[in-house]
């Protein structure tokens, strides 16, 4: 029997499946994922490739000439935004709150860098094809619950967290995205718990 669950990767005592719902998102998320993450047992990208039919994720650190994802941004009928928090970004919610007719007949697109801040902004910076695009800023994040796993910003969420906050703030009527950020919950609480006494408390302060 195999160690690892075939559909979420994860070690099988660490399976996440069934916390995974199938979610109907009109908007559709790319991930953009560093190499260094790909094999990260907190990795959080895949419950939303796994929750999300339309979500698609590709690896790599200069997405410049990546064939495929410049012919879906080529195509006359797409509106795609990066986010990312750069000068130049404009709050999420005023995209919500942009021509929603025009919206809906566009296929709108979110790209999500999947890496620590490090990582992130030398995907960018590499990423001549993401510059020309508009950029987002997640302005209705709080403080994430990445526990343990530490960040330079005290607002700083996971990939999955960044997926939910952005989808929730363009179409997240009655809180319907609420399994992502059950998912990552029980993925972390399991993470702590196969930690020794203590271990939490003396790298993570709580």
């Amino acid at each position: 029997m195999s160690r690892y669950c075939e559909k979420c990767g994860k070690a099988t005592k660490a399976c996440i499946c069934r916390w995974i719902q199938q979610l109907d998102a009109k908007t559709e998320l790319w991930i953009l994922q560093h190499p260094t993450e790909v094999k990260r047992p907190i990795g959080t990208a895949r419950i939303l490739t796994l929750s999300l039919p339309n979500a698609k994720l590709w690896v790599g650190e200069d997405f410049s000439h990546h064939e495929e994802i410049n012919q879906l941004l080529a195509e006359q009928d797409r509106q795609a935004w990066v986010v990312y928090p750069g000068e130049e970004a404009v709050p999420i919610s005023s995209l919500a709150g942009s021509n929603q007719t025009q919206a809906a007949l566009t296929k709108r697109t979110l790209i999500i860098l999947d890496g620590t801040w490090k990582k992130a902004y030398k995907m960018w910076q590499l990423s001549t094809n993401l510059q020309q695009l508009p950029t987002v800023a997640l302005d209705n994040v709080d403080q994430g619950n990445y526990r343990i796993r530490k960040s330079p910003k005290s607002e700083g969420v996971s990939t999955v967290e960044a997926g939910y906050l952005a989808l929730t703030a363009l179409e997240g009527e009655d809180d319907k995205f609420a399994s992502l950020l059950e998912a990552f919950n029980q993925m972390i609480e399991f993470q702590i718990q196969q930690m020794p006494e203590g271990v939490f408390e003396k790298n993570y302060g709580k």
